[in-house]
């Protein structure tokens, strides 16, 4: 390992690789930290930006594999089959405790156990830049915002032009892409309308160990997207835009850690629909915006080859709907006082069933919308205070009524201070709330007396610019303590399982930051993120604290240098080291067995050559170039040396 760790050093300080102007300033522009656009310097939140141009230097990246190369975040499965679930964690949050955004609007999957929404529906060709807001945001966008949020802005139409832009690629494991977009701006209307298509072979998801006494395949993955979006400008102070979004992704799955299965499928499906409306009446803006989601999922095990020991044939179908609706105003009460103020409405329910068939004879269970349900009615206000000597202050607060469990409530308390544009020191002090799943509330192992995880984070910091806009630093503090953690539990004498709330759960970590321009072409990426987590169960009188974070790394180090050789050729190479993890295995009699998953390096190479002035771009992208084997999840295989190639155009 030290001597890949070496090797991988030394080629990338060894090239003469250069970089784009990514060290932002202090102006940078972000709307996810009070709902509204604002600058860098005058919030004291922790904000990490994904623009446009680093997603289209992704090459044939997926989101998963954008997000986890960013500082405090790990997306188990990023390496493994294309179609793989992938698990967000965020600074060590469970999935379930980081929410998924799309341009502000909560989303969210009704149908699963956590309810977390699953980002491989998400193509990056839909994606304008993304924001990930870092600490507990519940305040301003409710439950599940207990790490953080991950706000996915989406593309718009252009101004005063039309574009017709698109990708075609190739690559390892039989993997094909296209993509095309058509924007455009023609009077009061501007347009978005995007498809991505994406197909692989891709590998046998599993680490077989009955490797040739019998058949096995590689497991592949499709995905169709499609993306409309119509903005109408009424007049000078009223803009509505209604917007689609539709995405199926289909897949070859095994039957879990070491098992191989030829006949084992699923499909994915999400459909959003609504529309946003920001009205100006004087200084104050007024957001008004519905957003409806759907899911649907189904598994299907479907023939006598099955591998699973039971059933020869099985059918799971599962289906959720979520109607969200948001209203909120920015007031500007001072020059130096700013109120943020809305209520939000949210309505879930699902529809599941399962059917199997095996030697005992059929199987079947159905839960349905009329017991699987619940909404939930927030009021919240933030207020930002900025001053000229540089000290800005936000605080906040919200009240969550939720239909079953009764009222919540949370609040943030967010000072900073700016010295000379060149230091800015932060503390973060807020709380936050994840509601029970209906899947944790009502299912066969559901529990109506349920309450809501809550937690609370503490976060502190130092950034650093430096003079000219030449680069920037930053060092965070994290702590967050979570109470009422829901587990699932099995009772000794009826052998009944259901869900409680039973433990506690702390985890701390330090995040650091650096980014420097070299000279007018090169640009030096660092970061380095440490976490570290304990949960606390009681178990009858005693109490029993320990490790928990499987399958996430302790320490996380990226070094990245970018090359912008001339204006026709880019270049970038980097490695990232993922530590040492723990995951868990069952032995024959069924009790779980620590695993320790070792350390690893991936070097990884892109470069893009643009022609007519930038409307067409050549590309090729290298991943896991010194072919490193390494495991991210116990009986399940990842990708080798693999590598996209295409072309790019804009019109």
């Amino acid at each position: 390992m030290k001597k890949k760790i070496f090797i991988a050093a030394a080629v990338i300080f060894s090239s003469t690789v250069q970089g784009q102007d990514s060290a932002r300033n202090l102006n940078e522009v972000i709307i996810s930290a009070n709902k509204y656009p604002g600058k860098a310097s005058l919030t004291g939140k922790v904000v990490s930006v994904i623009s446009r141009a680093d997603l289209e230097r992704a090459g044939g990246k997926d989101l998963a594999q954008v997000l986890t190369e960013q500082v405090g975040m790990y997306i188990n499965g990023a390496g493994s089959n294309p179609g793989k679930d992938k698990s967000v964690y965020l600074r060590g949050a469970k999935p379930e405790h980081t929410l998924i955004a799309i341009d502000g609007v909560p989303v969210y999957d009704a149908s699963g156990i956590g309810s977390n929404f699953d980002i491989r529906l998400i193509p990056i060709s839909q994606i304008e830049r993304i924001e990930i807001l870092k600490g507990s945001q519940s305040t301003l966008y409710g439950s599940d915002a207990i790490a953080g949020v991950i706000n996915i802005i989406t593309r718009k139409g252009l101004n005063n032009r039309t574009v017709l832009s698109g990708l075609v690629s190739l690559g390892s494991y039989h993997t094909g892409r296209a993509e095309a977009a058509w924007q455009g701006h023609q009077g009061k209307w501007d347009y978005q309308i995007s498809y991505t298509g994406y197909r692989t072979r891709g590998i046998n998801e599993v680490t077989d160990t009955a490797k040739g006494t019998h058949p096995t395949d590689k497991d592949g993955y499709r995905q169709q997207s499609v993306y409309a979006s119509l903005g109408f400008q009424a007049n000078a102070h009223l803009l509505i835009r209604p917007y689609l979004r539709y995405s199926k992704i289909k897949g070859d799955i095994d039957q879990g850690a070491f098992t191989d299965e030829l006949d084992y499928t699923y499909t994915a499906r999400n459909i959003q629909a609504g529309a946003r409306m920001e009205w100006s009446l004087g200084r104050t803006k007024i957001n008004l915006l519905y957003n409806y989601n759907n899911n649907h999922r189904k598994y299907i095990d479907d023939s006598t080859l099955s591998r699973n020991g039971f059933a020869i044939y099985s059918k799971g179908t599962y289906q959720g709907t979520e109607q969200f609706i948001d209203g909120f105003a920015v007031i500007p009460l001072t020059q130096k006082i700013k109120l943020t103020a809305g209520m939000d409405y949210r309505k879930s329910e699902s529809d599941q069933s399962y059917y199997s068939l095996s030697s005992y004879g059929p199987y079947a269970s159905t839960l349905g919308a009329d017991s699987l349900h619940h909404h939930q009615l927030s009021l919240y206000a933030t207020a930002v205070f900025h001053t000229a000597s540089g000290f800005n202050l936000e605080a906040g607060s919200r009240m969550n009524h939720h239909s079953t469990y009764g009222n919540n409530w949370v609040w943030n308390l967010n000072p900073s201070w700016l010295f000379g544009k060149k230091w800015k020191t932060y503390i973060n002090l807020s709380s936050a709330y994840r509601t029970p799943s209906l899947y944790q509330l009502f299912s066969e192992y559901g529990n109506k007396y349920l309450q809501p995880e809550t937690a609370v984070n503490v976060e502190a910091g130092l950034q650093w610019y430096s003079a000219g806009n030449k680069g920037k630093g930053r060092i965070t503090y994290f702590n967050r303590a979570i109470k009422n953690v829901i587990a699932f539990v099995t009772d000794p004498n009826s052998y009944r399982s259901y869900y409680v709330n039973q433990d506690r759960q702390n985890d701390q970590g330090v995040e650091l930051e650096y980014n420097y321009m070299l000279n007018k072409k090169i640009t030096l990426k660092l970061q380095y993120s440490f976490i570290t987590g304990q949960l606390s169960t009681t178990n009858g009188k005693a109490d029993t604290s320990f490790f928990n974070l499987y399958r996430r790394p302790k320490s996380s180090l990226g070094i990245q240098v970018e090359d912008q050789i001339n204006k026709h050729v880019y270049f970038s190479t980097g490695m990232q080291l993922t530590g040492k993890r723990t995951d868990i295995i069952y032995d024959a009699s069924f009790q779980p067995v620590p695993v320790q998953l070792k350390a690893y390096v991936l070097w990884n190479m892109y470069g893009e050559y643009r022609i007519t002035k930038g409307r067409l771009k050549i590309f090729a992208d290298l991943h896991n170039i010194s072919n490193t084997q390494y495991t991210e999840v116990m009986g399940f295989n990842t990708m080798g040396f693999n590598g996209t190639a295409g072309l790019r155009f804009s019109l």
